[in-house]
């Protein structure tokens, strides 16, 4: 029993490096797709976030998407439908995102911390420069 287990086990994980899906003409390259899920998920973000601004301007973020890197709807939805047939990659790709990601998160959070720390001084100096002591 435990030799069938093992062979349904080692017959999976080698059927997921397996492209099912044949690979398109017009597949965008693992980097490009790595910088546009990026821009999806921070677009994503925004969306939920200000969807009355996004909507009161009429911006539509797939179009705004597929304009910024010259792509259209179909070598997107191909493109990914790839990758997700080859699990390996996709994930490889998804792992790049969420780097890309908490790198900007890093840097936004320092340079919040950095205005907010100027700021502190910038109010410290002005309260000292009120506060005078009195001379008799």
């Amino acid at each position: 029993m435990r030799k069938v287990i093992a062979l349904f086990f080692l017959a999976l994980f080698f059927s997921c490096g397996k492209k099912i899906i044949e690979k398109p003409e017009n597949l965008i390259p693992q980097e490009k797709m790595v910088e546009i899920l990026h821009d999806l998920a921070i677009l994503n973000s925004t969306k939920s976030s200000f969807s009355h601004i996004i909507e009161n301007r009429g911006i539509k973020v797939m179009d705004f998407l597929y304009e910024k890197h010259r792509i259209d709807s179909a070598q997107f939805s191909q493109s990914d439908l790839y990758y997700a047939s080859v699990p390996l990659e996709y994930q490889a790709i998804y792992e790049k995102v969420e780097m890309k990601l908490d790198t900007r998160k890093a840097t936004l959070e320092n340079a919040t911390k950095k205005r907010n720390d100027s700021a502190k001084k910038a109010l410290e100096k002005r309260k000292d420069s009120m506060i005078k002591p009195k001379i008799d």
